[in-house]
């Protein structure tokens, strides 16, 4: 935004004026779409984005972006194949290979997941997203000491990531501490983490 006063309201109009002067501006166009996606409003922000993408067909962010509104509706394959995409226009960005090894994961492919993420954690070693997944991962793998290390490292970077926390309870749960992971879900709960109902029942 130009102005740290600016409403998001306001940069809407702004970068609509811009789109009126300017309609091939691609950026103008994701800009957009981020700011729809602040405000919730997902159709539009897909919009936005198709647009980012029709003028800068390798705009590798405009594609994550619609991989993450796929997501975000329960489509996994469509956030997985937009992923793919933002890999192809930019092999050595991170964010592809963590958000598809987190579709790997959710599609039950742990081998496919494993790839992906430690493609991404080459990329960028302190990649919280990444670190986190994967930990997840290396859990369902049964490597749990690696596990617990990637899942460690993400929580000194960022000691209020929910989804860590919430993969260091599986962590002790699969060691049978029930007492630590119950800590776990407690602080990924206080991040505003939503930890699942099962989860949280299973540990008692």
């Amino acid at each position: 935004m130009s102005s740290k006063a600016q409403t998001t309201d306001e940069y809407i109009v702004e970068l609509q004026g811009m789109l009126a002067v300017n309609p091939t501006c691609a950026s103008h166009h994701y800009n957009l779409g981020v700011a729809f996606l602040a405000k919730r409003m997902w159709q539009e922000a897909e919009e936005a984005f198709r647009d980012a993408v029709e003028h800068s067909p390798r705009m590798a962010e405009a594609h994550v972006q619609l991989g993450g509104i796929c997501l975000q509706r329960g489509d996994i394959d469509g956030c997985l194949n937009y992923n793919k995409h933002a890999k192809g226009c930019r092999p050595q960005f991170a964010v592809p290979f963590a958000n598809m090894g987190f579709c790997y994961l959710q599609k039950g492919d742990v081998d496919r997941a494993i790839v992906n993420l430690k493609k991404a954690l080459n990329r960028d070693p302190d990649f919280i997203q990444a670190l986190a997944t994967y930990g997840s991962a290396l859990i369902m793998d049964g490597e749990l000491e690696e596990a617990k290390k990637h899942l460690d490292k993400a929580l000194k970077i960022q000691p209020a990531f929910g989804p860590a926390w919430n993969n260091l309870a599986l962590y002790w749960l699969e060691k049978g501490d029930k007492d630590q992971a119950r800590e776990c879900i407690k602080k990924a709960q206080e991040t505003g983490f939503e930890v699942a109902e099962e989860l949280v029942k299973e540990i008692g």
